[in-house]
């Protein structure tokens, strides 16, 4: 297992990509969304609004996984972090939003009044992960190991994705 002090795992921790989180919907399926998020160094937050579906999920059940990956085809590399879902509100939610919206959105964004307020109006609760998995994978490294660099020396056998 991973550690949130491996090299990889912390750029994409610290790093401004768009996670994939997913809890349990009731019937048992999964809800995977794209969201924002901020690492303090020990835990995972994600702002939301109370009256979303991930939020009422993890109401009923806690459970939850975020995925964090760089999408870059020549160098895909990504991390898995799952655990139990605590759910802030009032102030401690209030901060780390402002966190997760400062990482997200320039300082002009933040101060117009038509985006700003808004991000702050819609985001009134705040999940917080601990994880207690952690799982990481690496496509530089498979090339290297399995592949014996084929796809670093031959970057056209990969296709672009889309943007």
């Amino acid at each position: 297992m991973a550690s949130l002090t491996d090299a990889p795992v912390r750029q994409l921790l610290h790093g401004r990509y768009i996670a994939s989180f997913a809890t349990h919907n009731p019937d048992g399926s999964l809800h995977i969304v794209a969201v924002w998020f901020w690492f303090d160094g020990k835990d995972i937050y994600v702002a939301t609004s109370s009256r979303s579906r991930k939020a009422r999920n993890l109401q009923s059940n806690p459970q939850l996984a975020v995925m964090i990956d760089a999408r870059d085809p020549a160098a895909s590399f990504g991390v898995t972090l799952s655990g139990t879902a605590q759910i802030l509100t009032g102030e401690a939610s209030r901060k780390a939003n402002e966190e997760i919206h400062r990482k997200y959105l320039s300082q002009p964004a933040l101060s117009d009044p038509k985006v700003g307020p808004v991000f702050a109006a819609w985001d009134d609760v705040t999940v917080r992960l601990t994880p207690t998995s952690i799982i990481t994978w690496d496509m530089r490294q498979a090339d290297q190991q399995v592949f014996g660099g084929s796809f670093k020396n031959n970057p056209t056998y990969l296709k672009p994705t889309e943007r």
